[in-house]
């Protein structure tokens, strides 16, 4: 490599200056470099990639971990404080960091450090040097030395990397085997594969398949191999295992998924009563073999004990296996196993969250609501008896959306995904939040992404393809319309006869294109293979009114409207003015005049942030130029909208003002900041290393 030019050198070594200058400041990242250094943010990147070939966050951590190593060094201060003064806002990210970077966690730098004096000082006696050929055969004999060491090194490296490779730490647990003849028992092996599957979910740096993926490999004949191809992983787990008396009879395997080698193996013998000890050991066993790191907290949360009475846990088990059945039958009696097991343990938290749990699934469907009272009383009652357990914290949040109170649900469910940072539940929860109720583009996409990573590697091919659905419908709200294309086009390679994927993918094409006929074409199609889907039928009826078209507009309309009627539903409330206006022009001015009422009762109880975009239409529609532009302008203040506002000027209620230039000005403001928070979604999303 040729040297660096001297200019390039004062660039590098003017950031780490300022990096180091703000060291201690959590919140000093890339934008605040760059307004320190008077560059954009898109020309930092670009500059310090092309000198570093590395991403400037990259940088600031290493910045960052290179100072916290002179810290522990040449100082008194502990890991902790060391985290703090060099602007690591969380100490398990300093010691994940850290360990990643310098091979060994912080806590023994100064023992390591210890160590590299020691192996340069100088020995006591110094030896005389020997004039002549002894000089020369003394060089020779420690030149031959230190060859030979780093033959046999590099040989040993060698060895160690053939016989095992460096793999990414994902790993799926395989359904357990009940061993006994006696089928009462499944409840007890399902319940230790659970507990093992829940313990590896809380390490960071291990990416875990969900049990309800690895459920559908219980019966199979499929290969350890295949598995590991249609699921995506380098690791599987194997158990098996009885009861016998008071006694645990547990087998568990450790197997390399590409190539069925089995890597470490254990029989464990245990009394009942030390069952959680059991689950912690097999947990911390496996980790250590594929080296994955745990944290602090994470082995706090590990080895927890949830009760210290085993026949409530007993009675725990029983009824998570009937809540995983998840009909109402079974829901039911798991939350009689739930409330026997708090009867006998009034602090087991665990049970108060399945049974919160139990109860909202058992309303979920529900027009009418029943249980908002069970499902309060017994997520508070889980928090009180442990805050820091994602299950208690799922449940909460679980009590607020069955409430429809959104924005309190997700502070929830964020801090459960840092309890449990591979629960697939929890990503999907929080990328339906960030889609529609509180829209938010990068949180969308990052839960989405979350989500594929997680399960997207699934053998069902259902699965993996609504997977990708979310993800490509998040990316292509926020404008990444060429990514949204790839994961879309996924999804129906996983299911070709995935509706809503040939949907949006028809929706993607139109972004690209802005094509408004064929697309009504291709929705035509689509609709076509299944005439039952009242959603296509108000899709298609919407194309043809973009194109003016109502007569054919109110032929879908009409079909839409007499199912939804029929049954009783309302769910698309705002494009009841659409339905109304194309009523009005096909001469049903009563009806039409009912449903445009309706777009007014809804936009009255909107709070989302369309509100004032959905006033916009509204006084569009009655020609009222002023306040149309007026509530543009102040949808244009709004941020996290998504794409399909963009679409406005295509609708005919645009028609009466899209040439008036204070008009023209409000939109080009509305396109302006959707793009502008696209670009900052980029950014955020590229320095994560998530784009």
């Amino acid at each position: 490599m040729s040297p660096m030019p001297v200019s390039d050198n004062e660039f590098l070594q003017e950031i780490t200056t300022l990096i180091e200058e703000n060291i201690a400041n959590e919140q000093f990242g890339v934008s605040e470099l760059a307004e320190k250094m008077n560059m954009s943010r898109s020309n930092l990147l670009r500059k310090v990639k092309k000198h570093t070939d590395s991403p400037v966050n990259q940088l600031i951590r290493e910045v960052r971990l290179k100072r916290g190593m002179a810290l522990l060094r040449t100082t008194a201060l502990n890991v902790s404080e060391v985290s703090d003064q060099v602007g690591f806002g969380s100490v398990s990210y300093f010691i994940k960091c850290f360990r990643e970077y310098y091979g060994y966690p912080p806590g023994e730098a100064g023992k390591r450090a210890a160590v590299t004096e020691a192996a340069v000082v100088e020995p006591p006696v110094r030896l005389e040097r020997t004039p002549g050929r002894w000089s020369a055969r003394l060089r020779w004999a420690v030149v031959a030395l230190i060859v030979v060491a780093a033959l046999l090194m590099g040989y040993y490296m060698w060895h160690r990397t053939a016989t095992r490779p460096l793999l990414e730490k994902s790993i799926a647990v395989l359904p357990f085997k009940n061993d006994s003849g006696d089928s009462t028992n499944l409840y007890l092996i399902n319940g230790l594969m659970e507990s093992t599957l829940n313990n590896l979910q809380k390490i960071r740096d291990l990416r875990v398949i969900s049990r309800t993926t690895s459920e559908k490999y219980r019966n199979t004949a499929k290969s350890i191999p295949e598995m590991a191809h249609e699921l995506n992983v380098n690791y599987f787990i194997e158990g098996s295992g009885q009861k016998i008396g008071d006694q645990i009879l547990l087998n568990i395997q450790l197997i390399e998924g590409t190539t069925d080698r089995h890597l470490w193996s254990r029989q464990y013998k245990r009394e009942a009563k030390d069952i959680f000890a059991l689950q912690q050991e097999i947990a911390h066993s496996i980790a250590k073999e594929i080296q994955a790191f745990i944290t602090p907290e994470e082995a706090q949360q590990i080895e927890k004990i949830p009760t210290e009475d085993l026949e409530a846990y007993d009675e725990y088990m029983k009824g998570r296996e009937l809540l995983y059945e998840s009909s109402t039958g079974s829901l039911q009696k798991s939350i009689n196993l739930f409330q026997d097991a708090i009867k006998r343990d009034p602090h087991f938290a665990q049970a108060y969250a399945a049974a919160s749990i139990a109860y909202y699934y058992l309303d979920l469907f529900q027009i009418n609501k029943k249980y908002a009272k069970e499902i309060s009383e017994y997520a508070d009652k889980a928090l009180l008896y442990d805050e820091k357990s994602a299950e208690s914290l799922i449940a909460k949040a679980l009590f607020f959306m069955h409430k429809k109170e959104y924005k309190e649900a997700a502070p929830y469910l964020e801090k459960a995904l840092e309890f449990n940072p591979n629960s697939g539940i929890v990503a999907h929860f929080l990328s339906e939040l960030y889609n529609g109720y509180l829209p938010n583009a990068e949180k969308y996409i990052e839960y989405a992404l979350l989500g594929v990573r997680i399960d997207g590697g699934s053998g069902d091919s259902s699965t993996v393809s609504y997977k990708y659905l979310h993800l490509s419908n998040a990316l292509m709200q926020a404008g990444f319309i060429d990514e949204a294309l790839e994961y879309i086009n996924k999804s129906l390679a996983y299911k070709p006869d995935n509706p809503f994927s040939g949907y949006l993918r028809i929706y993607i094409l139109y972004a690209k294109h802005e094509d408004v006929q064929s697309t009504c074409s291709a929705l035509v199609k689509e609709f076509q293979k299944d005439t039952t889907n009242f959603i296509m039928l108000q899709e298609v009826g919407k194309m043809y009114y973009f194109q003016r078209n109502y007569a054919e507009a109110y032929k879908y309309y009409k079909r839409y409207l007499a199912i939804t009627e029929a049954k009783g539903m309302d769910i698309f409330k705002h494009e009841n003015l659409k339905i109304g206006i194309v009523l009005q022009k096909v001469g049903q001015e009563k009806k039409g005049r009912e449903r445009i009422e309706a777009f007014q009762r809804y936009i009255e109880t909107d709070s989302s942030i369309y509100r004032h975009a959905s006033l916009a239409a509204y006084y569009s529609y009655l020609g009222d130029a002023p306040k149309a532009i007026e509530h543009l302008k102040l949808f244009s203040g709004e941020k996290d909208y998504q794409y399909w506002v963009l679409f406005f000027t295509v609708d005919p209620i645009a028609d009466s003002v899209e040439d008036l230039p204070e008009f023209k000005k409000a939109m080009q403001m509305v396109r302006d900041r959707f793009w502008e928070n696209h670009k900052k979604v980029r950014a955020n999303l590229e320095e994560k290393g998530l784009l």
